[in-house]
């Protein structure tokens, strides 16, 4: 591979008028060859001006193009865009994401030098809006407490790692070796395939230089659909995947089925009234410490909305881990049906 490979970006969006402009404009800002770039938005059959957003940019740049994705689900748009790349290198991108301006040349560069399959780095989260609660929401996710101490989050020393990063840098050949996205995963899907690039014996490898941003979303609302969505396609990315498992996964769940298995037994027994009140007590308790310290260190007035955020995160992850047993591993809905249609997070 050359020191200026040619790169395919593949931005999958539906409705994303608010940031795909954004997003784009962290691409065309980027200090690699725009000659050295092809970059495709396959488009979920907007309703809003998404398209008019990205013609405009086409117009100036002609290495954007639009794609269409009937389908209108993230898998199907990435197949879409890695089916018409050209690139030796493929980067899947967020919508809502903004890349630092070193982030191309810093993929390429620990491409070449560590020779693994596929690079990554940071993930940093963005507010959007200015009310209390957005403010809330990207520091309750960043936090080790919220994220679960993943790699990409935490800012530690760069090496090859056995765990999924975000936005990764991928030779193409490997989509050759090992296939596609996985087309069953409305969520994780990338998640899957790096999965799949260490079971097949690639190599991941992540560096604190390589750096993107995302934007939280602004509500608890929205937070909660969205990070049941993650839970609930987790199990069925442990099935596929031939159940690469860490405790970070299941912990939301398990914490979940004790208080409610404890507290139904409580009706019958004052011993699982007490375990009720521990389990409980013990979370409520290590909520507030994290939000307290988050709250000293940027602002105390945070504190409540942190240990909203904090319960979001959890709770929605471990009903959507719930519920993605019950559906995948016990009632195998996704050989039933073509597309698990969850709904978009917007």
């Amino acid at each position: 591979m050359s020191d200026l490979s040619l790169i395919s970006i593949i931005i999958p969006c539906r409705n994303e008028e608010k940031f795909i402009g954004k997003c784009l404009d962290s691409i065309v800002g980027q200090v690699y060859p725009k000659d050295k770039l092809e970059l495709f938005v396959v488009d979920g059959m907007s309703t809003d001006k998404t398209r008019e957003v990205v013609r405009e940019y086409g117009q100036t740049y002609s290495f954007i193009a639009i794609l269409e994705n009937r389908m209108k689900v993230t898998p199907f748009a990435m197949n879409i865009g890695i089916r018409s790349s050209q690139g030796e290198v493929i980067i899947l991108v967020n919508a809502h994401s903004i890349l630092d301006k070193d982030f191309l040349k810093n993929n390429i560069e620990y491409l070449n030098k560590t020779h693994a399959d596929a690079v990554g780095g940071m993930l940093n989260t963005i507010n959007v809006g200015a009310s209390i609660i957005s403010k809330a929401i990207p520091l309750a996710t960043d936090s080790i407490f919220g994220a679960g101490g993943r790699r990409y989050r935490s800012r530690i020393q760069e090496g090859f790692v056995k765990d999924t990063l975000p936005y990764c840098a991928y030779r193409k050949e490997l989509f050759d070796k090992i296939g596609l996205i996985d087309e069953d995963l409305i969520r994780d899907q990338d998640e899957e395939f790096n999965y799949r690039i260490l079971r097949n014996g690639g190599k991941i490898f992540f560096t604190p230089k390589i750096k993107s941003y995302l934007h939280v979303r602004p509500t608890l609302k929205k937070l909660w659909k969205q990070h049941f969505q993650y839970g609930y396609f987790k199990p069925l990315v442990l099935s596929k995947v031939g159940g690469v498992f860490t405790w970070r996964q299941a912990i939301p769940s398990l914490m979940i089925t004790s208080v409610v298995v404890t507290g139904l037994l409580s009706f019958l027994s004052e011993y699982f009234l007490w375990f009720f009140i521990l389990i409980l007590g013990l979370y409520v308790s290590v909520t507030m410490i994290f939000s307290l310290l988050i709250g000293i260190k940027r602002d105390l007035r945070l504190m409540s909305f942190l240990m909203a955020s904090f319960f979001t995160l959890h709770f929605s992850y471990g009903t959507g881990y719930l519920k993605g047993i019950l559906d995948f591993i016990l009632f195998k809905k996704h050989l039933k049906l073509k597309v698990i249609d969850v709904g978009l997070t917007r």
